[in-house]
């Protein structure tokens, strides 16, 4: 895919979210064509927009009097027009959240208590990444590993082998990168950045430390930051990366049009479950892979399982229990769960689970299998993150690039990136 056709894709994906957006404008829910109309946001790849429809289409049809109005777009632009509509007392009914903010909504009262939804038959680590002192804020739809996704068909293509994957180390993926990078042709990398803020928790953990304490305050230090920020740079300065220019192009891309979606790296990290998203981008042979790690063993990765696209309701809705009717049947319905397969994580609720992955194959069979055996790897989750953590991502983000662009040395943009954590977290 040219740059051309990815930022064609790009802006027919916002016009479609902006036509959404326009269409079902109004507080927490008018009345429509049944007795009660429940909007409801999400973000994502175009397979989970399809998905998300079809499932839709089905709740409406088991329940005649309530409609569902759609309002999706892509990751970019999601939180500022949801932290606008929160604070306009326009928030959606329902809306899909992400860890990173499930607490910060919660302490700002915007969410609604859904301690009633039924999470019986849920993995325990699905349930307490949606829950806070105030009760279950957020439901899991799934559970989801980080991967470094690799694309079969380049690395055939450059003649080098897939890395044992159980004991390789950083040392080695950069190795890789450099093979593939010159065996490829022009246009084509190795390898690009780690997505963050993982690739900083994942980093810290194969180090024996966490980015938060278990109360909710900041454990990063600013020597481990500088530490960090030389470690990635090294990284991106090796053979078979793309320039500091192309990295920060295509940061915050979804799998359709980032490069791995678009064919250019041949490694990228992603979460195990968009490994359909990308296959289908990419029309390539997708393999997820363990982490490197500093010693090599996939054991000592620093990787955890967390609850993935959860679902919350807002604490303004008109219709608190529908949003609930909505948000149970999304979760625990059988049907959902195989049309929307592992689009937003392999299933939390266990029974549904077990029917997806009769019917698994492909990618999503080899996503299961693969957050199946790092299950078996875990000793340990990772904090719920406190509020103000979904800022983390731009501040890594922005102190890598100052690096990268000699803008300040690694040092100095840690203390920089430290106290704009310190920050966020007040």
């Amino acid at each position: 895919m040219t740059w051309s056709s990815r930022g064609i894709r790009s802006a027919a994906l916002l016009s479609v979210g902006a036509v959404a957006l326009t269409a079902c404008g109004g507080g927490g829910g008018g009345e429509g064509d049944g007795d009660v109309t429940l909007r409801f946001t999400w973000w994502g790849s175009d397979t989970r927009h399809e998905n998300t429809e079809e499932i839709i289409e089905v709740f409406e049809e088991e329940n005649p009097g309530i409609t569902v109005e759609a309002e999706y777009g892509d990751w970019s632009g999601y939180w500022d027009r949801l932290a606008t509509q929160s604070a306009g007392g326009d928030a959606p009914d329902i809306m899909q959240m992400d860890e990173q903010y499930i607490r910060e909504y919660a302490e700002r009262g915007a969410l609604l208590d859904l301690s009633d939804v039924d999470t019986s038959e849920f993995q325990d680590a699905a349930v307490e990444g949606g829950q806070t002192e105030d009760g279950l804020m957020a439901v899991s739809l799934g559970v989801v590993a980080f991967s470094m996704v690799a694309n079969t068909d380049l690395y055939d293509e450059a003649g080098v082998d897939l890395p044992d994957d159980s004991t390789w180390t950083w040392e080695d993926y950069q190795e890789a990168a450099a093979e593939l990078g010159e065996g490829t042709e022009d246009g084509v990398y190795g390898a690009t950045n780690l997505g963050e803020p993982m690739g900083l928790q994942l980093w810290l953990r194969q180090q024996g430390a966490e980015l938060f304490t278990e109360g909710g305050e900041l454990a990063l230090t600013v020597d481990q930051a500088a530490e960090y920020l030389e470690f990635t740079q090294g990284l991106v300065e090796g053979e078979g990366f793309p320039s500091s220019d192309f990295i920060s192009e295509t940061r915050g891309l979804g799998p359709e049009d980032g490069p791995m979606g678009a064919g250019e790296s041949a490694m990228q990290t992603w979460w195990a479950t968009q490994l359909s998203a990308l296959s289908g981008a990419s029309g390539a042979a997708l393999e997820p892979l363990h982490m490197p790690s500093s010693a090599g063993g996939a054991a000592e990765n620093g990787s955890w399982i967390k609850g993935a696209m959860f679902l919350s309701a807002s604490a303004d809705t008109d219709h608190p229990e529908e949003a609930k009717q909505f948000i149970e049947f999304f979760a625990n319905s059988q049907e959902a769960g195989e049309i929307n397969g592992m689009e937003r994580g392999l299933p939390a609720n266990l029974e549904v689970r077990e029917a997806v992955l009769e019917d698994a194959d492909g990618p999503e069979q080899k996503a299961a299998e693969f957050i199946s055996e790092v299950e078996e790897q875990v000793t340990s989750g990772v904090p719920v993150p406190p509020s103000g953590f979904g800022q983390f991502m731009n501040i890594v983000i922005r102190a890598q690039d100052e690096v990268a662009f000699d803008r300040q040395d690694p040092s100095e943009a840690a203390e920089t990136m430290v106290g704009e954590m310190e920050t966020a977290l007040q």
